[in-house]
């Protein structure tokens, strides 16, 4: 497959500051990469240093087969980066902005009038683009920033907290909508987020950093493995869990933890779907009446925690 993005062993420093140690890692044509990692992990630095911005001290990085630094303009002509902030021009309307930005890119009026109503009624702003953006609400200006970015129809987006400062119904939306606009168009992403379920949703592979350095990378099944998270299990009965319960689930081969969460609902951590249904006739002999037995796969916040704890 071909790669979009490659970053082998590259180290970068704000003069006395390493922002980040040894990093290396790839993004695919097609593929969804979440960078996840608290305040001064490296994210922010790698975007910058992916368009061209900054300079790695060490370490070689590609961008669709060129080297940002010696063609960053070819770069960011083919990438789409959308920050934290919309970066839009409030005093304009929706259309006034997009007729600059397409402008900057080299689109015709016509290219920019035909993609723009696309993306507009695609994102559900297509009765508001002729109002100044300064009456939008957050949510709405956070959409036309990715009318904004994909206007010039890059292969390569760059998302920064896309849904940064939203309520949760816009968020919702913003991500439903990149959802259904990343499964009908294939972009190639890098997303930088703090936001563990927009990771969780949108992203194909995670790279999880930590003071510059990638702790680790792979799909959640694929992390889960890892650290042995396996599935989460909990059972809700019409009675009380005794302690003989108990302790015949924690003595089950398979099962790792035993949490009681109220006097008739015990979680339980087991490491394959396969020992869930011997677990239902122990309890039955123990005079269980179980009203319900609900699996769960551990979630990205799990490994998460997990992996910071182990680093």
């Amino acid at each position: 497959m071909k790669s979009m993005v490659s970053v082998e062993n590259v180290s970068f420093a704000y003069r006395e500051n390493l922002a980040l140690d040894g990093v290396s890692f790839k993004v695919d044509s097609g593929e969804v990469v979440g960078l996840l990692g608290p305040n001064g992990s490296g994210k922010t630095t790698s975007v910058r240093l992916l368009n061209g911005l900054l300079k790695p001290d060490q370490g070689s990085i590609r961008v669709m087969n060129l080297n940002p630094i010696d063609h960053g303009d070819q770069v960011r002509k083919q990438s789409g980066v959308l920050t934290e902030i919309a970066a839009l021009y409030e005093r304009l309307t929706g259309w006034q902005n997009l007729s600059f930005f397409g402008g900057l890119h080299g689109l015709s009026e016509d290219q920019i009038r035909k993609r723009g109503a696309e993306l507009l009624s695609f994102f559900d702003l297509a009765d508001r683009a002729d109002e100044r953006v300064e009456t939008y609400s957050k949510g709405m200006r956070q959409r036309l920033a990715l009318v904004r970015v994909l206007l010039h129809e890059p292969p390569l987006l760059y998302l920064d907290e896309p849904t940064s400062g939203l309520d949760p119904e816009a968020s919702k939306k913003v991500i439903d909508l990149m959802l259904e606009f990343r499964q009908r168009d294939h972009h190639s992403m890098l997303i930088c987020t703090h936001n563990l379920t927009v990771a969780e949703k949108l992203c194909d592979r995670l790279l999880i950093m930590r003071k510059g350095r990638v702790l680790a990378d792979g799909s959640l099944a694929q992390l889960r493995s890892h650290f042995g998270l396996g599935i989460q299990v909990d059972i809700r009965l019409q009675n009380t869990f005794t302690p003989a319960m108990s302790a015949t689930l924690q003595a089950r081969a398979g099962v790792t933890r035993v949490r009681r969460m109220s006097p008739n609902t015990l979680q339980l951590d087991v490491t394959e779907e396969a020992v869930i249904p011997s677990l239902l006739p122990d309890l039955m002999k123990e005079e269980a009446l179980i009203v319900s037995v609900i699996p769960m796969q551990k979630s990205l916040e799990d490994v998460y925690l997990a992996l910071q704890e182990e680093d």
